[in-house]
């Protein structure tokens, strides 16, 4: 579980981390994420640190990255940013923060699709002792997808989890979308999840927004995994994941799947899971997924 610091405001946290006399003597902005604002900031002496800024109240979506990232970080298996700490600062309209080690990156490694592959299987075959608070699937804590708050609850069985942790609340989000014959659909849809789904053969911490965009090359050249949202489910939905958004390079697929051979008719399953991710988006996003959506649910 996570045992990142909690400090009261930024200049106490950098204070307790690297000594009385560090300072910030630059703040530089980082352009990327939607949902957050970060900034580059170097300290006295030269220190880079990387910060996370959002609003007072939403110090959770912190708590819950860096839960994420202790879990990754705990496997041993692939880079991740080391957690500093986590606070807020300022009274009424402060700011909550994310402290994380700075990865500037370097160029890939010889065979950085891979390595990648297999450190992420190996990721998925990391035990899991510890990090459900009951049963087999879901996580100690609830965390988010996107801005959305992402359940965990503990399910003894991955597709009653699925079912009823990642898909049964993004329909029932995204319900104004859907007519009375979608929604027929969508009922047998969720009736059938036995038909369409496969327990896995050992459970597996997942990345849980695995996309291009949530990997980095680390200092070591290597893919290092940021911005998480995990949780114990099947392998298969993190490389389903991987699929949705543009893909990774073949080298990577066919390494992941000599390291950890998928289960047969994974392709038709990959559906069923990103459904989630397409659903979570129409929630976040609007209409513009919806027809991809209804793609999925037709052709089940």
């Amino acid at each position: 579980m996570a045992t990142s610091l909690q400090f009261t405001s930024l200049e106490s946290a950098i204070h307790s981390l690297f000594g009385e006399e560090t300072e910030i003597e630059k703040t530089g902005r980082i352009s990327g994420g939607d949902i957050n604002e970060a900034f580059e900031l170097t300290l006295t002496g030269g220190r880079r640190i990387f910060m996370k800024a959002n609003a007072k109240e939403n110090l959770s979506f912190f708590m819950a990255e860096a839960a994420g990232l202790d879990a990754i970080a705990g496997t041993k298996e692939i880079g991740t940013p080391s957690v500093l700490g986590i606070g807020t600062d300022g009274g009424k309209g402060g700011y909550s923060f994310l402290l994380l080690e700075f990865v500037s990156g370097k160029s890939h490694s010889r065979n950085y699709w891979e390595d990648f592959a297999g450190q992420l299987a190996r990721m998925h075959r990391a035990p899991t002792t510890g990090l459900v608070a009951k049963g087999k699937y879901g996580f100690y804590c609830d965390n988010y997808i996107g801005r959305r708050r992402q359940i965990n609850r503990g399910y003894d069985r991955w597709i009653g989890f699925f079912r009823e942790c990642r898909l049964e609340p993004q329909f029932q989000d995204a319900a104004r979308y859907f007519d009375k014959e979608d929604r027929k659909r969508i009922g047998r849809f969720l009736d059938h999840m036995d038909e369409m789904l496969v327990e896995p053969e050992c459970p597996s911490l997942l990345h849980g927004d695995l996309w291009a965009g949530n990997v980095i090359t680390g200092k070591d050249g290597r893919a290092w995994l940021i911005d998480p949202a995990v949780y114990v489910g099947h392998a298969e939905a993190d490389l389903a994941m991987t699929e949705l958004f543009g893909g990774f390079p073949p080298l990577f697929y066919d390494a992941y799947k000599k390291a950890a051979p998928v289960q047969p008719g994974y392709e038709r399953r990959r559906d069923v899971y990103n459904l989630y991710h397409l659903l979570n988006h129409l929630n976040m996003f609007g209409r513009m997924y919806l027809p991809e959506v209804k793609s999925i649910l037709g052709r089940m």
